[in-house]
């Protein structure tokens, strides 16, 4: 269960990848146009609406991204599959159908249905279109309806799944909406303290991938707070709409920089040198764009308790933001790239001084990790026991990425006993039919962050935000043998 939750958490990262490009054209948008929101300047109103087509229909596209992220092998009938079985969802339980399905007035119609059109059903008909094309593509039909068969089956079987999930979600979805409302309204009225327990969650769910099921409901328009969307299309309450995400930007831009630092400068003195390659690469990553992986991941396994302290001063740097009301908000992730684009959206209330409480967090990082650090002798990057060895030569005229690739693929046990590679943003994820023969001393001679074992079979190797390049020539490296 938890393999198919993180593989789905994966297939959704295609679809979120998008999001930058809103932020990017909305974020000019306000910039140009603060006050009218595009009514008083044309290019803002152009780039307003460029941004919001992406945001608006984000549930379509969930459901092509998880339908080919969840395929076997990620075929674009399987994408298409997934739209077939948003558009028949969604139009059948569309308020006026359901209006006439009940034989009752739409007024009647239970609200649920009014919201039907989100990131939740769209994940539910990738899911649904994925299991169909897993099961349908190779399947031939007889001569007669032979045009039909394979692929192109899947979007047909497809809809006739749906109409049966349709019919079930006709009872089960306002029930299921009323519990995610409920949720919602629960961590709502606890107002500040809702939002660090919801920061504090966010990140201890980060090992497993399952910190989007989370953030859906506090993000998107699942349970009707949809934080990411009200704060960027400039509407909800100017102090509350974008506590979600404010606490972020202080933790993200200087807090796990300074702990970077920390770490850093608590690393070994002859292993400095291979720590600051790692470390302030990743730092600059979390502070410029907000991805912050690489860096947690560095120190995750190796500290386990560290991690945990960082989860906990997320929460606390979250509810400090909501109780002050300073928000600011992002389109990807809570680096310098969103806040600087959210700086001239209506509905940020004082986000400059979330860069003062940025400062007071990142001296707070820095003492805190490097007391931890020192005090229990915690073994983070640069302090190991044993050497991680020497990175690999590239001399044979490889790229940095092919020869990466090699050796880890080498570490990997090569094709003998490589099942399965992929990746997300950040990770390589790999299925091997032996782990014991996996090398992890040799894939961490390449330099990545860290290594993470989810399964008997499944490992996931830390690249960063290069890890499609190093993916790209492992997928070579499996082709040509």
């Amino acid at each position: 269960m938890m393999k198919y939750l993180q593989k789905l958490g994966r297939s959704l990262m295609l679809p979120v990848a998008v999001l930058p490009a809103a932020a990017i054209l909305m974020g000019i948008g306000y910039w140009i146009d603060p006050q009218g929101w595009g009514g008083g300047s044309p290019i803002a109103a152009f780039l307003i609406k460029a941004g919001g087509s992406i945001i608006d229909n984000m549930s379509i596209l969930f459901a092509v991204g998880v339908a080919l992220g969840m395929s076997k092998d990620k075929d674009g009938s399987a994408a298409l599959s997934g739209l077939v079985a948003f558009l028949t969802v969604t139009t059948l339980l569309s308020t006026g159908t359901v209006a006439m399905l009940q034989g009752v007035d739409p007024g009647e119609v239970n609200a649920a249905f009014g919201k039907i059109n989100n990131q939740f059903i769209g994940i539910i008909s990738g899911i649904i279109a994925s299991i169909m094309y897993n099961r349908f593509s190779n399947v031939q039909l007889p001569d007669a309806l032979a045009f039909f068969s394979g692929k192109r089956l899947v979007p047909i079987m497809t809809s006739v799944a749906m109409l049966v999930a349709s019919l079930i979600l006709l009872f089960v979805w306002p029930v299921i909406y009323s519990g995610l409302v409920s949720f919602g309204k629960g961590i709502l009225d606890l107002g500040a303290v809702g939002a660090g327990l919801y920061g504090f969650f966010n990140r201890l769910l980060i090992p497993t991938g399952l910190h989007h099921a989370l953030n859906s409901v506090f993000w998107f328009d699942v349970a009707g707070i949809n934080d990411i969307n009200n704060f960027l299309s400039g509407t909800g309450e100017k102090g509350v709409t974008g506590r979600y995400q404010a606490g972020f930007f202080p933790v993200m831009m200087f807090g796990l920089p300074a702990a970077a630092l920390a770490m850093y400068h608590t690393a070994k003195t002859a292993r400095k040198k291979q720590a600051a390659s790692l470390l302030m690469a990743a730092a600059f990553a979390a502070f410029f764009t907000g991805v912050t992986e690489p860096l947690e991941f560095a120190f995750m396994f190796l500290a386990p308790a560290l991690y945990v302290v960082h989860a906990a001063l997320t929460g606390i740097s979250l509810f400090i933001a909501a109780t002050f009301q300073w928000t600011a908000g992002f389109a990807f992730s809570a680096g310098f790239v969103d806040f600087f684009l959210s700086l001239r959206n209506p509905i940020a209330n004082q986000p400059w001084m979330l860069l003062l409480q940025g400062l007071v967090i990142g001296v707070i990082y820095y003492l805190l990790f490097r007391f931890l650090i020192v005090k229990f002798n915690l073994k983070t990057p640069g302090r190991e026991d044993e050497e991680a060895g020497e990175a690999t030569s590239q001399t044979d005229g490889k790229s940095k990425f092919a020869a990466m690739a090699a050796q880890i693929y080498e570490g990997l046990g090569g094709d003998e006993n490589v099942t399965s590679v992929d990746n997300c943003v950040t990770r390589l994820r790999l299925e091997v039919k032996d782990m014991d023969k996996v090398d992890q001393k040799k894939i961490k001679a390449t330099g990545v962050p860290g290594i993470n074992i989810v399964g008997k079979n499944s490992i996931q190797v830390i690249v960063g935000t290069n890890v499609q390049f190093v993916a790209d020539e492992v997928h070579k490296i499996r082709k040509e043998n």
